[in-house]
């Protein structure tokens, strides 16, 4: 990855399943739970070290039930 590319935008994504998960009880949960596990990891901190701008770092939170999808950004 060269220096130009830093200058993009870089994605931090996290899915959950509601069926997998004993938390939350809607969607909109677990799109919090899974921006909360962003933070909580720390999953930013490898692309901040790589030279990426903190503004240029994008957090998505993908929470599904069945066919049902809600996408929050963080």
């Amino acid at each position: 990855m060269g220096a130009k590319d830093k200058k993009d935008n870089a994605v931090i994504i996290e899915f959950k399943s509601k069926r997998r998960s004993e938390k939350g009880n809607t969607l909109e949960e677990l799109c919090d739970m899974a921006l909360k596990q962003i933070e909580d990891k720390k999953y930013e901190s490898e692309l901040l070290s790589a030279g990426y701008d903190k503004d240029k770092i994008k957090k998505f939170a993908f929470a599904f039930e069945g066919k049902e999808l809600l996408i929050k950004e963080g």
